[in-house]
């Protein structure tokens, strides 16, 4: 209850009124004139009426305080018994604030990937500031987080929380908890493929030091090239030869120890692309003519490969009496290239040859080893593959995938993917190839074969082959039936996509695993696992996905374009994920290699100590050892600046903050009791002055 004021009149006009008054009032005291003290009287009646004083009663209720209860739902939290011990907590501190009705609750549940997190880091301050930005400070009791302890934005002081309340912490797991885990110390992006390359790794006790060494095994492309014996916390370094080009998985992995906190950090995944050093292409020209060039500027202009190139321009037993000066003063070096150094090329390119005696037979046979060993040999076939002096006659036709029939087809036509090329990742998605004609110009000459043998993914006129792919032992053997590509490359009607086939033909050949027929990929978006999958096929299946916890996922894969399915998923987890698909197996890697979510498991008292004590708060275990059950403190209600934590319990503060219900307003000089008084008054100082 108290008293107030509400003016009649706006106050300068009160004080112009008053202040002559006061001024009268005060000379006739001092001046002793009679009716001085009635005069004064008057005066303050008639300001109280003016000020109009009111006697004011409130009616209020306390408010509540906001308690906070923060969820820990991160992937540590799954470890064990955790995520059960958390819910088991939640719902004891929920009945025990349900029993004070001074305290509201809000629970807050971080941790889990969302707009505000990425799962990377187990984040429960930002999520608790977020939750109370409409709660004025004073009206905050208190936080208690439930959680294993490995938090990762943990305010440095208490001037950087939100509120001025104490901080309580639920550290659910055991403390008798440890864990071993790996991680890579180099892991270099780029190697070259077929060379050694250097690694090394470190492994970690986390609780306690188990002391045996650790067997860590060494993977790569998911096959075991190596097993080691490493030193707990000294670094070990190892060397691995990338078998391809292309993404290479290395995985170090050691068997899980009975009893540790988690067996997701047993593994490291590293992600190497290896590059081919110097790729080395031959390509032979049986004679000069306009594709020659397309192919040798297409190959000149990648840096990657070095490129040798022979143009045979004459049979050696020709003699018609050219000067010499206009002859090649370079020997072809038969035997130094295809019997000594055959085997170092990637790449044979035989383009519009034929045998004109220039190779002995001999030669081309130990080109068809080459080829069933490993190598590549592509045939750009132009009218002599059709002659007489066809290579196809030749120790070479073992390797061959189509023999020539004799004719050459001169007719206009539009090179056209066949079914099987729709889908095989050399003729998939060409540019133009999706309309009717093409969206490229024709080609005028074919060469016909028969009984290929392999794959046909372009066709000619009359629907004859005109691009065939096949494997042969080892290697890979592709033909191109026409030697009219140039046509696109000088733009003729708009020109066609020839770099890209020839790129794609040629690194196909050299086995590109992008390129491969059938193939499994899986990357790491982000938060999401991507997954990819290249087949022939009509129906691959589903993919089944091993998590990092050992859960089995299984994922549909649906077709994005012919040959290519694709899934797209956003797990829960992060980590190594296995994934297969029929007879393939690859690996991926969610998220950053070394995120903190995954480094340290185990649970832990002292991150949130520091905070927990300057705000007079607490930390507590919620399992004394491991075979103890659930020990949950008191929950108590304390005055602000009182100790909020002692032996067993935990306290809360109580706001002073009220809510206003009711308000009851006496005006003190108003009415008929002002008006008489102050004609009272009045008339007694009238009276008085008139005697």
């Amino acid at each position: 209850m108290n008293i107030t004021f509400e003016p009649l009149l706006p106050l300068p006009w009160l004080l112009a009124i008053l202040i002559p008054l006061g001024i009268l009032v005060v000379a006739t005291i001092l001046l002793r004139l009679r009716g001085g003290l009635i005069r004064a009287l008057a005066a303050l009646f008639l300001a109280l009426a003016c000020f109009n004083p009111v006697l004011v009663n409130e009616q209020r209720e306390p408010l509540t305080s906001i308690v906070a209860i923060v969820v820990d739902r991160s992937q540590s939290q799954t470890l064990g018994d955790r995520r059960a011990d958390t819910d088991q907590a939640l719902k004891a501190v929920q009945e025990k604030l349900a029993q004070l009705p001074q305290f509201e609750t809000r629970i807050i549940e971080a941790g889990e990937p969302d707009a505000n997190d990425n799962g990377l880091e187990t984040r429960l301050f930002g999520p608790l500031a977020r939750a109370l930005l409409d709660v004025p400070p004073s009206r905050i009791g208190g936080a208690i987080l439930i959680t294993d302890g490995q938090v990762h934005d943990i305010p440095a002081n208490t001037a950087a929380l939100s509120f001025n309340a104490p901080v309580h912490a639920l550290i659910t797991g055991t403390p008798d908890e440890f864990d071993r885990r790996i991680h890579f110390n180099k892991a270099p992006r780029y190697g070259i493929s077929g060379k050694p390359l250097e690694m090394s790794f470190t492994v970690v006790d986390e609780g306690k030091a188990l002391g045996s060494p650790a067997s860590v095994e060494i993977r790569v492309n998911g096959e075991t090239v190596a097993s080691v014996e490493a030193i707990v916390g000294q670094e070990t370094t190892f060397t691995i030869d990338l078998p391809r080009a292309g993404v290479n998985i290395v995985e170090l992995a050691m068997p899980a120890i009975p009893g540790e906190a988690s067996s997701s950090n047993n593994h490291a995944i590293a992600t190497v692309d290896g590059v081919r050093e110097n790729l080395r292409v031959l390509l032979v020209s049986g004679e000069p003519h306009n594709g020659e060039r397309t192919w040798r500027n297409l190959l000149k202009s990648d840096a990657a490969v070095d490129l040798v190139h022979f143009t045979i321009l004459r049979p050696p037993e020709k003699f018609d009496g050219t000067p010499i000066n206009e002859l090649s003063l370079i020997v072809f070096p038969t035997k130094e290239l295809f019997v000594d150094k055959v085997n170092e090329f990637d790449l044979i390119i035989l383009d519009r040859y034929q045998h004109r005696d220039v190779l002995p037979l001999l030669y081309y046979d130990y080109i068809a080893q080459y080829v069933e060993n490993g190598g590549a040999l592509l045939i750009a076939a132009g009218p002599e593959y059709a002659g007489d002096m066809s290579i196809a006659r030749t120790p070479l036709y073992s390797v061959l995938p189509a023999m020539p029939t004799g004719s050459v087809t001169e007719k206009a036509f539009y090179p056209r993917l066949t079914e099987v090329g729709k889908r095989h990742p050399v003729t998939r998605d060409l540019e133009g190839s999706d309309r009717e004609p093409p969206l490229w110009s024709r080609w005028f000459r074919s060469i016909d074969i028969t009984m290929p043998q392999g794959e046909v993914v372009m066709n000619a006129a009359d629907d004859k082959p005109l691009l065939v792919l096949s494997r042969v032992g080892k290697g890979r053997v592709g033909m191109l039936m026409s030697d009219q590509g140039w046509l696109w490359a000088r733009g003729f009607e708009g020109g066609g996509p020839y770099a890209a086939l020839y790129r794609r033909l040629a690194h196909w050949l050299m086995k590109e695993p992008e390129l491969e027929e059938e193939a499994l990929n899986a990357t790491g978006d982000g938060r999401s696992l991507v997954i990819k999958r290249q087949t022939m096929g009509d129906k691959p299946g589903m993919a089944i996905v091993t998590t990092p916890s050992g859960k089995e996922l299984q994922v549909a894969l649906e077709r994005t374009q012919p040959g290519l399915f694709e899934a797209r998923i956003t797990p829960d987890e992060m980590g190594i994920f296995r994934i297969r698909n029929g007879d393939y197996e690859t690996l991926a890697h969610v998220g950053p290699v070394n995120a903190p979510e995954l480094t340290d498991s185990i649970s832990t008292l002292k991150p949130l100590m520091p905070i927990a004590t300057a705000t007079g708060g607490s930390v507590s275990r919620l399992h004394a050892h491991a075979d103890s059950p659930l020990q949950m403190p008191t929950i108590t209600a304390v005055a602000a600046g009182r100790t909020a934590s002692g032996n067993g319990w935990i306290g809360l503060q109580e706001t002073a903050d009220t809510r206003l219900k009711t308000v009851e307003r006496l005006p003190l000089f108003t009415g008929f009791f002002a008006l008489a008084a102050l004609l009272l008054l009045f008339g007694t100082m009238w009276y008085r002055e008139g005697r």
